[in-house]
């Protein structure tokens, strides 16, 4: 721009560079019109006039551009504003930033504008501006496609790079809105500046460098991309993925073989495209002879070869913004055909009033733009209240085409129209790219993501899930918990029943069973020795009667053990401790019954004491049956109020369900075992005292002896029962039961099968008297 200090008429403004690209489109604009004035159909009797003003994609010569249609392009050819205005439209502009400034000059004097370019979601709001029209879709819809793609392809981790205009502002909004709610983060925001600096580019570029996103969006114009582009390759710089917006994804400048390596699988979204049949010939009828007014022509002498040296310019094959201008020069013109063939009385002003043919005001033309709706290529054109038209997108690859050239290939398309989620379609095995770039890797199922502190959500570690939770998808964000009756494999991927365990006959139950079968065995063995030998001296000192009880009271106690080993069940459960109380105690009441027999024998030797006849048969018979009535009376107290029942403890380790016979009523089950023990201590005390009484043979010791092993065995029994789970725990039941069922059949009997068996001299009365 030239410097403007308002004491002097500023020069004229130099552009940088000739767009033979943005050239072409300006052609198409002549094309489209000298089509119409030569139509028979459309505006016949009317010949449409323009000027083309070169606005250099900068606002600012935009502005100067503007205010050149509104008042001449200079002072002397300015006259007066008198009547309607000549100037019924415009056509433009071909970038948002242009656009805005041009827009609210024009909005003043109510001039239509249709734009060919400018996509920017700002120039929607009708409040700002009320008269502008566009034949591209609107930026809200690209950058929602540009999302999905993204999200479609996890590309998580990306760089934005825009470039310093309200297109390239509003469209990294649009997209950072669109991408709230999705797994998709932004790496970085860089700015290209409008007027280009190497340097800023430079910089820019080392960024892009140095961060871990190998994907970069780029909002951006043709303009400031070529330079960039440029110095870009000379960085060297490769594996980037390029997403470009519709304003660069087409542009043929790019087309060359040397900015495949670097801008090779581009994938982006790019306007549709149309077909102008007379288009690459009129370009070729465009000289200096032909148009000799025309400013933007180059000097040349009209024999060059445009095909080989202006492919940009020639690039006919798939026109897309040149089509857009195509169609917005028709739209005005089918806009301004309705408007004439407006009927007196029935028009849409005022008192149904109809446009003056010889003196239209652009704001009638603005109605009948609203209003229209015609086909053109088999394309419906109209615009909606907002003045945009229907949203749809090419979706182009850039591709290597004959030699080595790039070719923009199109893989899929973006159709607004259709129901959310529902507008992206893909062909994928068309495409040529790099799709990987993500700040971390996924989370694989049986982890989590943590989120870094102080970094974006798609930065995250993986962390293994916790026993007992699992995640069965990738990247979960949090791992949930297994149901009650199940925990987490070892990949911690899926929940499975957790392992049941109870006293089971595996190893330790199978060597229980052996040894309870086994002292139940000893026990009838004894049994047998006894009642073989019942008239020898040593049984029937010993009171056989009561020893046959007691060993079929140890019978029974060994067998009770087999009740703990296997799944517990309502009635197993109930069985285990009343039978195991009951039969202890039946077993404890015949050896105090027989130490009371003892110690009445050796009182009743002293002259005058009738003792014995209390301790008869049946008098030891009631004192056996009463001791187990008590316990039986506990017992059946017990099964009543709270009996024991099977449950399952998932609290001791939380990893398996440790099936168990909860005893119902604690105090019941201390009761029973309280009952075994004073019955034990009653013994014990009974027997002590009676330790010394004379005799070869005294069975007071011997009781007394047997009741410290069992009392012992018992009160180990009680702490380990406590701290023991389970299974184990009653595998430490069934280990005491079995002890000291052991203990009482080796200290009450083993002495006595000793002598029976293996020294049958002692087994006299003389020798049991001897004392």
């Amino acid at each position: 721009m030239p410097d403007i200090n308002f004491t002097y008429r500023p020069p004229p403004v130099m552009c940088n560079g000739f767009d033979p690209r943005a050239f072409r489109w300006a052609q198409t604009m002549r094309l489209a019109v000298e089509e119409i004035n030569q139509s028979a159909e459309l505006l016949p009797n009317y010949t449409l006039g323009y000027k083309i003003f070169d606005s250099c994609a900068y606002p600012l010569t935009g502005q100067r551009a503007a205010l050149s249609v509104l008042n001449g392009l200079s002072e002397d050819n300015s006259p007066m504003c008198s009547g309607a205005s000549p100037l019924l439209a415009v056509i433009g502009e071909s970038g948002s930033a242009q656009s805005i400034v041009v827009s609210r000059i024009l909005q003043p004097f109510r001039i239509p504008m249709v734009s060919y370019f400018s996509s920017c979601a700002c120039l929607t709001d009708r409040r700002n501006y009320p008269t502008f029209f566009r034949v591209i879709p609107n930026d809200d819809y690209q950058v929602k496609a540009i999302a999905q793609l993204l999200v479609r392809f996890n590309l998580t981790w990306v760089g934005l790079v825009r470039g310093d205009h309200e297109y390239g502002r509003f469209a990294v909004q649009g997209l950072l809105r669109e991408l709230q709610g999705t797994e998709v983060c932004v790496a970085y925001q860089e700015m290209i500046p409008l007027l280009y600096n190497r340097q800023r580019a430079l910089e820019i570029m080392q960024v892009m460098r140095s961060s871990s996103a190998k994907v970069v969006v780029v909002f951006s114009a043709e303009g400031e991309m070529t330079p960039f582009l440029r110095d870009y390759m000379t960085q060297n710089i490769t594996g980037i993925q390029w997403v470009a917006s519709e304003a660069w994804v087409t542009a043929s400048v790019f087309t060359g073989s040397e900015y495949y390596p670097y801008l090779g699988g581009t994938i982006g979204f790019g306007i549709r495209k149309g077909h102008i049949s007379s288009l690459s010939d009129y370009l070729q009828t465009v000289n200096p002879q032909r148009y000799s007014n025309n400013i933007l022509l180059p000097p040349c002498s009209g024999e060059e070869s445009l095909l080989e040296q202006h492919s940009a310019y020639m690039n006919t094959s798939s026109p897309r913004v040149a089509y857009n201008v195509y169609k917005a020069v028709y739209a005005i013109a089918h806009s301004l055909h309705n408007l004439l063939l407006c009927q007196p009385g029935s028009g849409p002003f005022q008192n149904n009033s109809c446009a003056q043919s010889k003196n239209i005001h652009p704001w009638q033309l603005q109605h009948y733009l609203q209003e229209v709706a015609f086909n053109i290529a088999g394309e419906e054109v109209n615009f909606d209240l907002k003045g945009d038209s229907i949203p749809y997108y090419d979706i182009l690859n850039w591709q290597r085409g004959t030699g080595g050239s790039i070719e923009f290939v199109n893989v899929g398309l973006f159709d607004g129209t259709k129901p959310a989620g529902k507008e992206l379609v893909i062909q994928e095995d068309k495409m040529m790219w790099v799709p990987v770039s993500v700040c971390s890797n996924s989370c694989l199922p049986g982890s989590r993501k943590a989120v870094r502190r102080g970094e974006p959500v798609c930065c995250f570690d993986c962390v293994p899930c916790d026993s007992g939770k699992i995640s069965n998808q990738t990247n979960s964000i949090e791992c949930t918990f297994c149901p009650e009756d199940f925990w987490s494999n070892n990949d911690r991927t899926a929940c499975i029943p957790k392992k049941v365990e109870f006293l089971t006959y595996d190893s330790l139950g199978i060597a229980l069973t052996v040894i309870s079968v086994v002292g139940a065995c000893l026990t009838i063995a004894v049994f047998v020795v006894f009642f073989h030998y019942i008239n020898t001296a040593i049984v029937r000192v010993n009171n056989s009667e009561l020893s046959f009880f007691i060993l079929f009271a140890l019978t029974l106690c060994f067998l009770c053990s087999l009740v703990f080993i296997g799944e517990p069940t309502y009635w197993s459960c109930m069985l285990r401790h009343t039978a195991f109380s009951i039969t202890f105690s039946f077993c404890i009441s015949c050896i105090l019954g027989k130490t009371l027999v003892v110690l009445a024998a050796f009182t009743a030797t002293r002259p005058g004491n009738n003792i014995m006849k209390w301790l008869g048969p049946k008098q030891q018979r009631a004192i056996i049956f009463s001791c187990t009535l008590i316990q039986v009376v506990i017992c059946a107290t017990w099964l009543i109020d709270a009996p024991p029942f099977p449950s399952r403890n998932t609290h001791y380790e939380i990893s398996k369900i440790i099936l168990e016979c909860s005893v119902g009523s604690s105090l019941a089950f201390w009761c029973v075992l309280g009952y075994i023990g004073l019955q034990a201590c009653l013994c014990f005390v009974l027997a002590f005292l009676a330790r010394k009484l004379p005799g070869n043979f005294n069975e007071a010791k011997v009781i007394t002896f047997s009741m410290l092993i069992f009392c012992a065995v018992w009160l180990a029994f009680i702490p380990a029962y406590i701290s023991s789970p389970g299974n184990y725990a009653d595998a430490v039941e069934s280990f005491a039961i079995l002890a000291s069922s052991f203990g009482l059949l080796f200290c009450l009997f083993a002495p006595k099968c000793y002598i029976i068996l293996l020294k049958p001299e002692k087994n006299t009365k003389q020798h049991l008297m001897g004392k």
